[in-house]
């Protein structure tokens, strides 16, 4: 996956498919942080849930991949499920009283009882997987590619794509995901930076910049970028962390209240 930035006012890397710089200027959001959690250092974070008052998160990594859930004041591990050894576990999202997942490079997901985190059954795709989210009707798939697939919950085949841009140019890398009031937000891998999409045209509203949370962190490791969201609908609590992160943040949620279509 080829990489280019190109600065935004010094501070905001947009991520093209060429060289030139977007031509317009897109609403920057530099959210406040509201509260700060513990969060294990050894999670390499792919998916990140908040549902019914629990945080869950997958991790990746062959041999090191599970999903578990979590208290979201302590960080403390309420259970947890060891992915197959041979597979590098992605994104998560809940539908019903299910939670679904997906591996980086298998084509493998899975059904989980999100009660007690039971596999249920195995589920295929084509493709990579990297993050899920739904809208209520569909879940939204994305792969690294420019393009985010919206897969049927049933039986996963693909019911349309979106082509994400920013101003006209196609962002690439996109990454974890999360439907905020109407929008999509995703992570832009290897950068402090999430990308507000809209639904149904693709384009990218705006950006949130949690330099100031990576600043915060102070990790070295080159891997060790933002990725997480979270939203608590009933709290109105926006979360978001990254891979070995040590800290959980709460932030201000920078989506403005519209009507959320998910049930």
């Amino acid at each position: 996956m080829k990489k280019i930035l190109c600065g935004l006012l010094g501070l905001l890397p947009f991520y093209v498919s060429n060289p030139a710089c977007a031509a317009n200027i897109l609403p920057v959001a530099h959210p406040r942080i509201v509260h700060v959690y513990p969060h294990d250092t050894h999670a390499f974070t792919e998916g990140l849930l908040f549902h019914d008052g629990m945080l869950y998160e997958s991790t990746g990594f062959e041999n090191r991949s599970f999903i578990r859930q979590e208290d979201v004041s302590t960080g403390k591990v309420i259970r947890s499920v060891a992915l197959p050894s041979d597979l590098f576990g992605e994104g998560i999202v809940d539908w019903g009283d299910q939670l679904l997942s997906v591996t980086w490079r298998s084509q493998i997901g899975f059904r989980w009882n999100l009660s007690d985190l039971k596999r249920l059954s195995t589920l295929h795709y084509t493709g990579e997987g990297w993050a899920l989210t739904q809208d209520g009707k569909h879940l939204i798939l994305s792969d690294g590619t420019p393009y985010l697939r919206f897969l049927d919950p049933g039986d996963f085949h693909v019911v349309r794509r979106l082509l994400v841009t920013a101003d006209d140019a196609p962002v690439r890398n996109l990454n974890e995901l999360e439907y905020v009031h109407g929008e999509i937000l995703a992570n832009i891998w290897m950068t402090s930076e999430i990308a507000r999409i809209d639904p149904n045209t693709g384009k990218v509203k705006g950006w949130i910049d949690i330099t100031e949370l990576t600043r915060r962190v102070g990790l070295s490791d080159p891997d060790s970028v933002a990725n997480g969201i979270a939203y608590d609908s009933v709290g109105n609590r926006l979360f978001v962390t990254g891979k070995n992160w040590p800290s959980l943040f709460e932030i201000e949620c920078p989506v403005s209240e519209v009507a959320d279509v998910r049930q």
